[in-house]
């Protein structure tokens, strides 16, 4: 008798906790662009690039979701882009409130602003433009890749600090390299530092046998500086840059001294440990933008746990609230913009082998917090969409 009413106790302790789980269904939508042809195929994007740390954040959600009665799905979805990209996200939408989007910033619009994407939650864990987070802002669209203005601040910032007051730039032709050019000079105002000159990329002869005769002409007449910097976002022509300029200065930006979300190189606060469960989980090293994907479904979690929901509505509230925090294994808590959903998140610059500093550097203030010194502040951001959601 005393077995039959345990096992009818323990039946009842099972069902009762069985109907308060919380299932949290994540999508990942991904228009796979191809990268444009570059000189050299050294780096090949892996193919998991972003659901990989997608994944990550899922396993170590639900590590503390199974204490909770929460569970986690993770659905990727990609789709080419000569497919019907926004009908597939559509029925994607349909199906999931809560999406991670990993496509072109035109791409990114159109979802958002499809019927389907009403009282969702999307994160945009790619794009870098700066206007996804000023006047072309979504209300339902967070970002926790940083924008190409964040990392620009970063490197002026390091610029700043040393004294490298005057500073030249060669910039591909890449619609990405142009944007992170222009990010850099806008930052170069805001930090008052000097361009001295600038060129645009248009060799097409094999830079790997000519780079030592072609490039100290190219940057034979450039006006007197401490540094130069490159953009080249695709990763085709910076390599070739460095030691090879007619006077000897360090390189910095898509080469070189470099701002990023993530790289290998961060050991500190805990990250080396997070380098290494994302290494036994996908067989390789961790990348900007597995970091924003890892982020943007941690930040699920987070809320997640706290809320005990897993509403979209619900989640957005709190994630854009001062209560949130995420930790990011970067020096220090991370939340996001409530006027703009721009993930506040420190920027490492770094070369191969080791991180150089972290942005925000000390002695850059800003009334909320230093990491608000990193990016287009609240009083110059035309994104109104978050004002008009309240």
């Amino acid at each position: 008798m005393k077995r039959v009413l345990g096992a009818l106790l323990a039946g009842v302790i099972w069902a009762a906790a069985a109907s308060a789980e919380t299932r949290v269904s994540i999508a990942y939508f991904h228009v796979d662009v191809p990268d444009p042809p570059t000189l050299s195929n050294l780096d090949p994007a892996p193919d998991d690039l972003g659901p990989a740390g997608a994944e990550l954040g899922r396993l170590e959600n639900d590590t503390t979701g199974k204490f909770l009665g929460q569970t986690y799905q993770l659905e990727v979805v990609s789709v080419a882009p000569d497919e019907d990209v926004i009908a597939a996200a559509a029925s994607l939408l349909g199906a999931h409130r809560l999406v991670l989007l990993d496509a072109p910033a035109d791409h990114l619009l159109e979802i958002a602003d499809l019927p389907e994407a009403e009282g969702a939650l999307l994160f945009n864990v790619s794009a870098e433009d700066v206007s996804l987070r000023d006047a072309m802002c979504r209300a339902h669209l967070l970002h926790t890749i940083p924008s190409y203005a964040m990392r620009a601040d970063a490197l002026m910032q390091f610029l700043t600090k040393r004294r490298w007051t005057d500073w030249v730039l060669i910039a591909g032709t890449q619609d990405r390299d142009l944007a992170f050019a222009e990010a850099l000079k806008a930052s170069s105002d805001k930090f008052r530092l000097r361009l001295r000159g600038e060129k645009t990329w248009t060799f097409d002869a094999d830079m790997r046998r000519n780079a030592a005769q072609e490039v100290p002409l190219f940057t034979q007449d450039f006006r007197d500086h401490q540094i130069l910097l490159i953009a080249d976002e695709i990763g085709d022509f910076g390599r070739y840059i460095a030691y090879n300029t007619w006077e000897p200065r360090p390189v910095g930006g898509s080469e070189g001294i470099q701002p990023r979300a993530w790289s290998p190189v961060v050991e500190q606060w805990g990250a080396a440990q997070l380098q290494g469960r994302f290494s036994d989980l996908a067989g390789r090293s961790m990348r900007s933008r597995d970091y924003a994907a890892w982020a943007a479904v941690r930040s699920i979690g987070e809320a997640v746990t706290r809320t005990g929901q897993a509403d979209a509505q619900v989640l957005r509230d709190y994630i854009l609230s001062d209560a949130f925090e995420l930790a990011g294994f970067k020096g220090q808590p991370m939340s996001y913009r409530g006027w703009n959903g721009q993930l506040r998140q420190p920027i490492p610059l770094v070369h191969a082998r080791a991180v150089v500093a972290l942005a925000p550097l000390d002695g850059f203030l800003h009334e909320r917090g230093p990491l608000d010194t990193l990016g287009v502040d609240r009083p110059e951001s035309a994104c109104t969409a978050f004002e008009e959601q309240k």
